[in-house]
């Protein structure tokens, strides 16, 4: 069963994300308190994969969830691999749809500086609230 390991946040957009004990997610919103929390864009929560910020540190990069910006680190699932429009339960009360997955890097991170390459772009899922609650390390992930 895939679960959450770790929620993170940051009051600005471009910043890197700071792990937290709990997230409340705001249908058609976002994260309470997140710099990219709107109701006006279908990227209002980020999900990566455990694995996928394995595969930096095997780059040698000593990378962290939140590092990359996404506010929901998932082990257990390959978020990158989900169709657009899948839903997704997380916890008891939370339902995510994906609606984009990777994105266009304007200015290169300090991680692609570093290494010159980023997986963020390609493996960096985005979603909308489709149903808001309490999120915390330890909820399981589940496709509906």
């Amino acid at each position: 069963m895939a679960e959450i390991t770790a929620v993170c946040i940051s009051q600005k957009k471009g910043a890197k994300k700071h792990p937290v004990e709990h997230v409340d997610l705001v249908a058609n919103y976002g994260i309470q308190g997140d710099g990219h929390a709107d109701s006006q864009t279908h990227r209002q929560v980020s999900l990566l994969a455990v694995s996928s910020i394995d595969k930096m540190k095997k780059l040698g990069l000593d990378v962290k969830p939140g590092d990359f910006a996404e506010n929901i680190t998932v082990e257990g699932m390959d978020v990158c691999h989900l169709p657009l429009g899948t839903r997704l339960k997380l916890g008891d009360e939370v339902e995510l749809e994906i609606t984009q997955i990777g994105k266009e890097c304007h200015d290169r991170c300090a991680i692609f500086k570093q290494v010159g390459t980023c997986i963020m772009p390609v493996e960096g899922v985005f979603a909308r609230v489709v149903s808001g609650g309490r999120l915390k390390a330890g909820n399981s992930v589940l496709r509906c």
